[in-house]
């Protein structure tokens, strides 16, 4: 199965190849660098459901190739669930990890450790012409009040997970956040709803 990954992120690449191969033996994916070029689309959706179902459907309407998408970020409870959608520019135009990083720290330099809880959110999308799947995935934690750990992408610097306590995903190994991640929750639900629909091997 030849599988496109509407993405050019190298570690969401990454995550996918490792948590979706051993559940799909015969995977092949292929991400944005590996296809011919398309224009992306502007991801102007209010859910992450409409805009990894925007990403989705554009990828394999240019490729042909069953296409995933996801869109992700972070819920922060005392911002109301934002950045939410808006994760990946929180901070404004060029996109920024560590800006957004500062300016969570920044917007929550007064708020108390029993106020910090936050959730990282993801939402899966699998376009093929024939069928549309949907799969969420959620990670609960903490905000650290200053980053640690050279790992991950993102807000991970940032985030103690519940399940993890002590350490930042950024600290985490990726077998470590597989594990317990958004993604690694979504990607598994995929998995299951495709493996449900291939023949039993002979």
């Amino acid at each position: 199965m030849r599988l496109h990954l509407a993405s050019r992120n190298a570690k969401k690449l990454g995550e996918l190849d490792r948590i979706l191969g051993p559940l799909l033996p015969g995977l092949d994916v292929v991400g944005l660098d590996d296809v011919e070029f398309y224009e992306e689309p502007v991801e102007d959706g209010a859910t992450f459901a409409d805009n990894a179902l925007i990403k989705a459907r554009t990828g394999f309407a240019a490729t042909g190739l069953a296409t995933v998408a996801d869109d992700s970020g972070l819920c922060i409870d005392a911002l109301n669930g934002m950045p939410g959608v808006l994760s990946a520019r929180w901070a404004g135009p060029p996109k920024s990890d560590q800006r957004n990083n500062e300016l969570v720290l920044a917007q929550l330099a007064d708020v108390p450790d029993d106020r910090r809880g936050a959730a990282f959110a993801c939402v899966i999308a699998y376009v093929d012409g024939d069928r549309e799947i949907v799969v969420t995935g959620e990670m609960r934690g903490r905000i650290r009040h200053e980053v640690s750990g050279a790992g991950g992408f993102g807000y991970d610097p940032l985030f103690e997970p519940d399940e993890a306590p002590g350490r930042t995903s950024a600290e985490l190994t990726p077998a470590e956040k597989d594990a317990i991640s958004h993604r690694g929750h979504a990607l598994r639900a995929l998995a299951a709803a495709l493996a449900g629909d291939r023949p039993p091997a002979a």
